[in-house]
């Protein structure tokens, strides 16, 4: 229950820490198209354990709901199951707060409600997380080597390098639309990943669509029950006027 109040507390808290460090980050638009096909989600999931669950929980979160887009028992356990025995346990991992302090300056956050968590006054949480994928670069003065043009002097490193490949940045002054400059970072790809920047950014658009879904498994459904329930509104709202219409004619 402690835990689950953390968290909670968490979330509701983010969104202010979000928005004061991301005032002046432009953000790209996420591929939202990819939030409601089964097949982007079930891709990401796939990244997500991967490349995530080694250091990031998301230990509100089951892999059996991976069944709600699609998957069967077995496709879960032959290539999802790498960190837990049964699919009905949720996505931890080995690795505790204090080690993580110890060896990345801060403890990897839990990713359940991340996507939720990170919305800001200049875009959602989805936004952010998908600019963040795609803007980490090179810096020695780090202490992984790594660095981040949405989140300044991240502790996590660059664990997409190999597919990305290496981004270095150079500051530039450009107008600031009111008569001055502004310092701005610009990233340039100096060596090309496993992807090419078009099948990277596709792939980052599915694992921000698996933990946008991991923020709300049910959201899709609600969607679905919400639409179905104003379509039978719509339909008594008609039948309520023509029923009335029948009883007060004779009247007027």
């Amino acid at each position: 229950m402690k835990q689950l109040k953390k968290l909670f507390l968490g979330a509701l808290c983010a969104p202010l820490l979000a928005f004061a460090s991301a005032e002046s980050v432009h953000l790209d638009r996420a591929p939202t198209e990819k939030f409601r096909e089964a097949n982007a989600i079930q891709r990401g999931a796939q990244v997500f354990v991967n490349y995530c669950l080694n250091c990031h929980s998301a230990s509100y979160m089951r892999y059996n709901r991976l069944k709600d887009v699609g998957l069967t028992e077995e496709q879960i356990k032959d290539n999802l199951l790498f960190a837990a025995d049964k699919t009905g346990e949720t996505m931890k991992v080995a690795l505790t707060r204090e080690d993580g302090k110890k060896w990345f300056g801060a403890a990897p956050p839990d990713l359940t409600v991340i996507a939720r968590s990170r919305a800001s006054a200049d875009g959602s949480g989805a936004d952010w997380l998908y600019t963040y994928l795609r803007s980490f670069y090179r810096d020695d003065s780090r202490p992984t080597g790594w660095n981040n043009t949405t989140f300044a002097n991240v502790g996590m490193p660059h664990v997409l390098y190999e597919l990305q490949g290496q981004q270095s940045a150079k500051h530039v002054k450009v107008a600031d639309g009111h008569g001055g400059e502004k310092e701005v970072v610009e990233l340039e790809l100096t060596k090309p990943g496993k992807m090419s920047k078009t099948e990277y950014d596709s792939m980052v658009g599915d694992l921000v669509a698996y933990l946008v879904y991991m923020g709300e498994p049910g959201a899709e459904k609600r969607r679905q029950t919400g639409l179905l329930v104003i379509i039978g509104l719509s339909v008594l709202a008609v039948l309520s006027y023509l029923l009335k219409r029948e009883f007060w004619k004779d009247i007027h």
